[in-house]
């Protein structure tokens, strides 16, 4: 079977040549390149979706779970899973490696905007290391699996500190008496 090609990086290529042509400064040529595109776009969409109506469930499902497949499905709006779906399910996979970190992640939804809205649970809840959780696996995880959402927002996340905290020796001192006051019980 032949390699799947990086449809990321197809639909990276094909913006950045029409990018060209719009800056090409050829209106007639850059408007039919974006009408060519719109209208294989059509095509391939409407025989993707004939598709979808010829397959029986079990079919469609085993086609859903593709990653090529599946990016399809969704960029033709014809995905048998909805959104919230397909987040919970990229939440299921990344949550083995959360849990690695004594902590979880709950989907509070999708609001209008395609915002994802989540939550930290446990005790990677607040702590410094989560901000790298988020952005390394929950982010990515959703935006394999539902690449339609605006973005992600979650609650419990710890800003980075700007800098490192530097720690400096404890200056060392001649032997002697303890630098440091130590309390004494007063007596009766």
């Amino acid at each position: 079977m032949a390699q799947a090609p990086d449809l990321r990086a197809v639909g990276s290529r094909i913006e950045l040549l029409l990018a060209e042509l719009r800056s090409a400064g050829d209106p007639a040529t850059a408007a039919k390149a974006e009408e060519l595109v719109r209208l294989l776009m059509q095509f391939y969409g409407g025989g993707l979706a004939r598709v979808v109506e010829l397959a029986d469930q079990a079919q469609l499902a085993r086609l859903a779970d593709d990653e090529l497949v599946a990016s399809l499905l969704v960029l033709h709006d014809l995905h048998p899973r909805s959104t919230e779906e397909r987040i919970r399910q990229a939440l299921d996979r990344v949550r083995p490696y959360l849990g690695s970190h004594a902590g979880g992640v709950d989907l509070l939804g999708v609001d209008q905007a395609g915002m994802v809205h989540l939550r930290l649970e446990g005790t990677c809840h607040g702590c410094p290391s989560s901000t790298v959780t988020v952005k390394l696996a929950i982010e990515r995880a959703i935006e394999e699996a539902a690449p339609e959402v605006a973005g992600v927002q979650v609650e419990g996340v710890v800003a980075e500190r700007d800098g490192l905290l530097q720690i400096r020796p404890f200056p060392r001192q001649a032997p002697g008496p303890c630098p440091v006051p130590v309390p004494t019980e007063a007596a009766p």
